[in-house]
């Protein structure tokens, strides 16, 4: 009964809805014309529901109806039915859809002008919603052959013409791909508008090939670029005609990309022949050739190379191409004494509303800005040849290509930026000397624009200004008396807008942080010139220009008082006008977070550095700042102001305030927010050190127990800054209640954190210093805590035995403590120690470990020769049938021929001698102390070190890749120490006939180059090629030492080896090819394994190439790179996939217009990673290792969707929307993308 009448219910209001739809339909025909539009506006709202469906009448009758109204007189209801096609589309069946777009291209080709202008918006909205492919192929089989003949047909007018082409272009971008069979139809159908006498088809001809060439094949994107390039070359035709045909040629290029490489060598000589011989008043004609010269450089990097030079001049020339305007008045001089006389009478007053010529200088700059972006390794050449050029087009007349020309050099300069990161030397080749040599023009030729009237050309010079700071920090030195009443004007002058304001501070911020004070100093004293505009800037309304001007306020601080002594600069009069403009605003709480934040900061600054001129002030300055640290949102910079103010030598009377900021402090290490517990220890240990007279020891008490809560290794940086903390506290020994309290609450965490596997760096030496502090402190005996440290190293029973890292750990906080402890102690401890090796029951196994690390660290910081024969007790443990305890007796032994050189030295070399059995071991011990060595700069005996090489050298050929790796260790440490006798010796053993001789003395450069200057660097320079150039060695093992030795050169010097990079770059990209000799099949009985011996070779190549790309990208050629090695990579193994994914992402950031012109052929091997599945019977190793390929591959895409224009690709595309389709995809793509 109740399905009967809830069926019953359903049906009525199915009928309900059938009848109000019907009565749209029969309001829509009526002839009041508010009645149409209300009906039509219902049955929109109607079409939007999610439930609405339609059977086949009621589909004919409202697919007709929506289609009579299109032509309805009255605007709004047609505009009205437009929208009900949108989701009509969706709800109605494929057949009423093919009917619906017949009849607009019927309205389309034969209505008059009104009706086929609605019937275009329609058309293009229903290709919009359509979102299955039936549905595609079924409407394009049915409105192609209609739009070509609306293209091509007889007698077809104009705006019928524009009209199909505007739909084609959209049906092409959308379904190109899906229209294969026809491309060649389409293509012969639009290439035949090219010649039109309409410019507009024309126009819309070159958008519709264009959206029809991203998915056309080789052959016939040929075919078209043969007969465009042909139509070029007709020397008859109309000069209309051959733009259309130059507007074409770029477009192509921008839509296929690296696709049109092959054609450039038609292409380019045409265009530039174009360019240098078109008419004078032709200077569209040049704008198109430079704008499609422009996408050759962006989208075929690779194939553009050989012309590059010949663009170069181009652009140079056009840059200044002005042919109805001669500047004679602009030269260079050093004369700016007549500014005023030129502001109201400038040349750059002309215009002439006929004169287009600029259009051809910002193509020319965009043209140039794109060669400076895409080739890297041309920058030298382009500092030499265009940077002048560049500087002399700052006076442009026209300010939309004088926006162009700043941008270029913009360009320039980050470009710089980027090749030369991280590099310290400069020489006359680097681009930062280079630019170096231009400062003086470019200040020359800044300082004419900021005196120029435009707000505009004022912005763009300080953004020029910025960047230069930026890539030159101090290249400015010598000028800043010319700029400053730049940046006065700006702040000052009424005309100024928010943004030019901005502009002016960030470049006056970076200017002060980046040069000495005393640069300054003469220009301050003798005016306000950059004082005065600063702290008027503090007042103003805009908080984005108040922001910026208290951080120039905080520079303007250390420049005035550079150090406390004093250095003969007056700052006291500029000390109460700065704090009270900066205490308006710290005093102001209705006002921005940023501004709060700034003024805070600013005031710690202000109180450091000037407090002994504030006596009056602090009173009432210090509570504000306190009271700051309340608040939630200002807290985390108020710690950090108080941090600055601790550690000021100035010693800032805090009494009035310090109680109160102790009790804060301890108050905010209970918190979760890590930054602010991070700032509050930093801070806390500042005001300790400068004022722990004056805190009470219950305060530390309090301090003491939170402190322990934060000591694990969860959080290692924390952990360390809490340990150290905790040695400040221990510092003042008067107080026997802290260092019981440390004992009791610290100590057990400690013991617990020294156990832990991942101990290192800061917080293990902080760990130690802890050990050391606790020993002087009272309260804590030196056996007590030395018996702490040994019992942490027992096995429990509920974790097992303790890591081999975490045994490092306890010995080196063992070896500290002992000497904290002093010599008896520490005799006494050595002897206990000796006493358990002597002991050589095998249960005893985990404390002999322990104790010859102990051993081994205690003799690397003190000479333990006056233990009898402490060398022969460690080398018994040589026989031990533990590994550990023979690896732990091997570090031992080199450690303590550490402390005592001439003793223990001789007793190695002769067991290595005289010990076969035991050589191994006893190279480990020699290599502990060659390498100690190194670093501590020391220098061996001549009689040492001939022995220690010829005995080296004698051991390069051995059979175990273990003993060479330390061999070639122990002669790249040496080399450090003696380079003059240690590179000849290497660089003869490079031709030996031993491959293993040969590898072994490439890995020792390569241990030899560390990343501090050494005094090998200028002896190592000459030979390098040598080495370097094992590369191309027939034996893979010679080649892969010789890739790591380049990596490692590229890493620490790359200036040693950019000189020699042309000839070994094709060498290194070599070795990233598969190699089928390299690849064997290993019979296993039941099955075949096939092992590829080239696969850690082609692994360390990328890897080489990856550092290359951050220490030497002026020397790569990234297109030459990509296509086909990278993209060889992309497809090869687990472990060379993984850091071609890493390659890649670096690519997308440094050089994206090299990448964006390959894209597409990118895409398949990162297509087919993301989709690999695992076998259902692999192992979970395997199932990870394949989840973090993905994520790997993942991450390298979500750069290439970084990029600017990533979607041109539709192959990009088309994976983008795959990945969003896929519920596990997009969700591991989106958590990397929030990373």
């Amino acid at each position: 009964m109740n399905v009967c009448l809830l069926v019953a219910s359903f049906s009525c209001a199915a009928c309900v809805i059938r009848f109000d739809l019907f009565k749209f339909v029969f309001q829509m025909t009526g002839k009041d014309k508010d009645f149409r539009y209300m009906a039509t506006s219902d049955l929109l709202s109607e079409l939007n529901k999610e439930n609405f469906k339609a059977d086949g009448d009621l589909e004919i009758k409202l697919s007709n109806i929506i289609i009579q109204q299109l032509d309805d007189v009255a605007g709004d209801v047609s505009g009205l039915a437009v929208k009900c096609l949108a989701p009509l589309v969706k709800k109605v069946s494929e057949q009423r859809v093919v009917e619906m777009t017949n009849k607009l291209c019927e309205k389309l080709l034969k209505e008059k002008d009104q009706h086929r202008d609605i019937a275009s918006i329609a058309l293009k909205t229903i290709i919009a919603e359509i979102s299955t492919q039936s549905l595609a192929q079924s409407i394009l089989l049915s409105i192609l052959p209609q739009l070509i003949n609306g293209i091509t047909g007889p007698g077809m007018s104009q705006e019928i013409k524009c009209e199909s082409l505007d739909i084609l272009c959209d049906v092409l971008h959308k379904f190109g791909n899906l229209m294969a069979t026809d491309h060649e139809l389409l293509l012969g159908a639009l290439l035949s508008q090219l010649s039109s006498t309409q410019a507009s088809v024309r126009k819309k001809t070159v958008s519709c090939i264009a959206s029809l060439a991203s998915s056309l094949s080789d052959d016939l994107l040929a075919k078209a670029t043969v007969e465009v390039v042909q139509n070029l070359r007709n020397k008859s035709s109309k000069s209309e005609m051959t733009r259309t045909n130059i507007q074409m040629i770029g477009a192509l290029s921008r839509a296929v990309g690296y696709r049109f490489g092959p054609h450039l060598s038609d292409t380019v000589p045409v265009l530039i022949n174009y360019c240098t011989s078109a008419s004078e008043n032709d200077e569209e004609l040049r704008e198109y050739s430079l704008q499609a010269l422009e996408s050759f450089l962006l989208r075929c990097p690779r194939d553009i190379s050989s012309y590059c030079d010949e663009i170069l001049h181009l652009n140079l020339e056009y840059l200044s191409y002005d042919p109805n305007f001669t500047d004679n008045m602009e030269e260079d001089t050093d004369d700016e004494t007549h500014e005023e006389e030129e502001d109201d009478e400038s040349a750059t007053e002309y215009t002439d509303d006929e004169d287009v010529s600029w259009k051809v200088r910002r193509a020319a700059a965009k043209c140039l800005a794109a060669l400076i972006v895409s080739r890297p390794e041309m920058l030298s050449k382009l500092y030499e040849e265009a940077c002048p050029k560049l500087i002399d087009r700052f006076k442009e007349r026209e300010e939309n290509v004088k926006m162009d020309v700043f941008n270029t050099f913009i360009e320039l300069l980050q470009q710089t930026g980027n090749v030369t990161k991280g590099q310290i030397e400069i020489n006359e080749q680097s681009p930062r000397w280079l630019l170096k040599q231009e400062v003086p023009k470019i200040v020359r030729s800044i300082n004419r624009q900021l005196r120029e009237k435009s707000i505009k050309t004022k912005v763009g010079t300080f953004s020029v200004l910025k960047e230069l700071v930026v890539v030159l920090p101090d290249c400015l030195a010598d000028h800043i008396g010319s700029l400053i009443p730049g940046i006065e004007k700006a702040l000052s002058d009424k005309s100024s807008t928010s943004n030019l304001k901005i502009e002016a501070l960030i470049f006056a911020r970076l200017v002060l942080a980046s040069h000495s004070p005393s640069v300054f100093h003469p220009y301050i004293e003798a005016s306000a010139a950059l004082s005065s505009p600063v702290l008027s800037a503090v007042g103003e309304r805009y908080y984005k220009v108040t922001a910026e001007a208290l951080r120039v306020c905080g520079e303007l601080v250390r420049v005035v008082r550079p150090n406390i002594e004093g250095d003969g600069f007056d700052f006291k009069p500029y000390v109460h006008p700065i704090y009270n403009a900066i205490m308006s605003r710290l005093t102001n709480q209705d006002q921005d977070q940023e501004v709060k934040e700034c003024a805070i900061s600013c005031m710690g600054l202000v109180v450091s550095t000037f407090g002994d001129n504030l006596d009056v002030e602090l009173p009432v300055c210090l509570p504000v700042l306190v009271d700051r640290m309340g608040n939630e949102i200002t807290r985390l910079t108020a710690v950090k102001a108080f941090a600055v103010i601790a550690a000021s030598p100035l010693k800032i009377d805090l009494s009035c305030v310090l109680e109160q900021v102790i009790a804060e402090l301890t108050a905010f290490l209970r918190k979760a927010n890590r930054p602010l517990r991070q700032a509050t220890l930093g801070t806390l240990n500042s005001l300790i050190v400068a004022y722990g007279d004056k805190i009470g020891s219950s305060a530390y008490e309090v301090i003491i127990v939170e402190l322990a809560t934060l000591i694990s290794d969860s959080d290692l940086h924390m952990t360390a800054l809490a340990l150290e903390l905790c040695c400040t506290l221990m510092a003042d020994r008067s107080s026997p209640v802290v260092g019981l309290a440390v004992r009791n609450k610290v100590l057990p965490q400690a013991l617990t954190l020294i156990k832990s596997s991942l101990l290192q760096g800061q917080a293990l030496l902080a760990l130690q210093n802890f050990f050391a502090s606790l020993v002087y402190s009272a309260n804590t005996s030196f056996d007590t805590l030395l018996d702490s440290l040994l019992s942490s190293a027992k096995p429990s029973p509920q974790s097992g035995g303790v890591a081999k890292q975490a045994l490092y750990s306890i010995a080196q906080c063992v070896a500290v403590l002992c000497l904290a402890a002093g010599d008896q102690q520490c005799s006494s401890t050595v002897n206990m120690l000796t006493e358990i090796l002597k002991d050589d029951s095998s249960t005893n196994s985990a404390k002999q470990h322990l104790a010859l690390l102990c051993l081994g660290e205690i003799g690397r910081r003190k000479d333990l020769s006056s233990h009898d024969h402490i060398e022969n007790i460690v080398i018994e443990s040589f026989q031990s049938p533990f590994e550990e305890i023979k690896s732990a007796a091997s570090y031992a032994l080199g450690n303590i021929a550490v402390g005592n050189l001439l003793k223990y030295l001789p007793f190695i070399l002769d067991q290595i001698d005289n010990q076969q059995k035991k050589q191994y071991l006893l190279l480990h011990s020699l290599k502990e102390v060659i390498v100690r060595q190194s670093v501590d700069k020391a220098e061996f005996q001549d009689s040492s070190v001939e022995k220690i090489l010829n005995l080296l050298f004698n051991h390069c050929e051995s059979e175990e890749e273990g003993v060479r790796n330390v061999v070639a260790e122990c002669l790249g440490k040496i080399a450090l120490i003696e380079p003059a006798k240690l590179v000849p010796a290497l660089k003869v053993r490079t031709t030996s006939p031993a491959a293993f001789t040969r590898a072994t003395v490439v890995i020792a450069v390569k241990y030899s180059v560390v990343e501090r200057p050494e005094k090998i660097d200028e002896i190592l320079y000459p030979e390098i090629s040598s080495f370097l150039m094992l590369i191309k060695d027939d034996d893979r093992h010679v080649r892969r030492a010789a890739v790591l030795a380049l990596s490692t050169f590229a890493h620490n010097k790359p200036n040693l080896i950019k000189g020699l990079l042309p000839e070994l770059l094709p060498l290194l990209y070599d070795q990233t090819v598969i190699k089928k000799e390299l690849i064997r099949t290993v019979d296993l009985g039941p099955f075949k394994h096939i092992v590829d011996d080239g696969l850690e070779l082609r692994k360390a190549a990328f890897e080489c190439v990856d550092t290359l790309l951050d220490s030497c990208l002026d020397q790569v050629n990234p297109s030459s790179f990509i296509v086909p090695y990278l993209r060889s990579g992309l497809d090869d193994h687990y472990d060379v996939k993984m850091p071609c994914h890493l390659i890649l992402s670096k690519l997308a950031d440094k050089c994206p217009s090299a990448v964006l012109a390959v894209l597409d052929s990118l895409v398949d091997p990162l297509q087919k990673t993301i989709n690999f599945k695992p076998k259902q019977d692999a192992v979970k190793q395997e199932v990870d290792r394949n989840e973090d390929m993905i994520r790997s591959a993942l991450r390298a895409i979500a750069s290439l969707h970084r990029i600017s224009g990533g979607d041109c690709s539709l192959k990009f595309k088309n994976l983008m929307n795959e990945i969003s389709k896929s519920p596990t995809l997009s969700d591991k793509y989106y958590s990397i993308r929030n990373e």
